[in-house]
């Protein structure tokens, strides 16, 4: 069967948006609405997995909202909205509970490491979200029959598992999905999308760790909404090793903090690391760090302009999510249809 070219992804709001976030996510996502019907969610069902506190969580919704459509996403284009406001990403997402099992559960990396975040050693102290997180996002995705889903390598797994849901959905069911005159694949086995070399950016202040908001120090983390004076005082105090940069990218072997450093002024500036090191090869951190400020400056300022513009204007951002989660419904509700009736749920 031939499914409409669809994306589907989205961002958790569990904290202040940061450069990696912005890299990692976010900038990938705009290039693909020339090609495909987009879909950006907000999936602040999947952030209460883990305790929010209401008043950050309705921040950061409309934060990571005001980013998508900041960094370049059109809202007239792409459907943009919070996960909540369509209430069938639950209902499949308990469908899909019960076509999952609990060893595919236990199996994903990212619950051990969340459990353990969440709980410590009292796995019993962690919510039954947490362990169904899975199951929700293979809804979200399915939901909308999406094709393809832009990811990073932590989120593969996870998808592997929408797969076998996807799988397994329609092969439990085929009876009733030949029954109501569909085609036996009734949702699509969604392919990741690469789309570029992906940038994981990692801690100004231990370039071995991933750039987090929840790092202890303030200063390894540049904020989405950081003024140009903080980017620059974060740069400039940033880790590095006493040597100049390398020549090449193969020079940048055990060297961590400067591998961290040239890989976002590469992914910043649109360049190959060997390229921004044919520029700055040689050099020392006084040259390197100014000219990085002031990519990033130049970079993240208008962005974080607009961010502010729209945050000033609720009813605006209210409008927009409004209007996205009533486009996601057009399309999730007729989906949601046949899954009741495919199911046997009397209606």
């Amino acid at each position: 069967m031939a499914f409409t070219p669809r994306v589907f992804s989205g961002i958790k709001p569990s904290g202040d948006l940061h450069l990696g976030n912005y890299l990692g996510a976010i900038r990938r996502f705009v290039p693909l609405q020339q090609t495909h019907e987009c879909i950006y969610c907000v999936v602040d069902m999947h952030a209460i997995t883990v305790w929010q506190e209401p008043e950050d969580l309705r921040r950061w919704t409309y934060e990571i909202a005001a980013a998508y459509i900041a960094s370049g996403l059109d809202p007239k284009r792409s459907i943009i909205f919070n996960q909540s406001q369509v209430v069938e990403h639950a209902e499949l997402s308990w469908i899909f509970n019960c076509v999952a099992r609990m060893g595919w559960m236990a199996r994903m990396t990212q619950f051990k490491d969340k459990a353990a975040e969440a709980g410590g050693e009292n796995s019993e102290a962690i919510s039954l979200g947490l362990f169904a997180y899975p199951s929700l996002m293979a809804a979200d995705i399915l939901l909308y029959k999406a094709t393809g889903v832009p990811v990073g390598e932590d989120q593969k797994q996870h998808l592997e598992l929408t797969r076998d849901i996807a799988k397994k959905f329609n092969h439990d069911f085929k009876k009733q999905i030949k029954a109501a005159g569909h085609e036996p694949e009734f949702f699509p086995l969604t392919e990741p999308m690469i789309t570029g070399p992906a940038m994981r950016v990692k801690s100004l202040k231990d370039g071995t760790r991933k750039m987090s908001k929840s790092d202890a120090s303030d200063l390894s983390t540049i904020y989405m909404l950081d003024d140009a004076a903080l980017i620059a005082k974060k740069i400039k105090r940033a880790t590095t090793d006493p040597a100049p940069l390398p020549e090449t990218a193969e020079g940048l072997a055990g060297r961590p903090e400067a591998e961290n450093l040239v890989g976002i002024y590469a992914a910043l500036s649109g360049r190959s690391v060997d390229e921004v090191l044919s520029e700055f090869g040689g050099k020392g951190w006084g040259v390197f760090k100014p000219a990085l400020s002031d990519l990033a400056v130049s970079v993240l300022g208008p962005i974080a302009d607009e961010m502010r513009r729209l945050l000033a204007d609720r009813a605006e951002m209210d409008a927009i999510l409004r209007d996205g989660a009533e486009r996601a419904r057009a399309i999730a509700a007729p989906v949601m249809k046949d899954v009741r009736d495919i199911v046997g749920f009397v209606r």
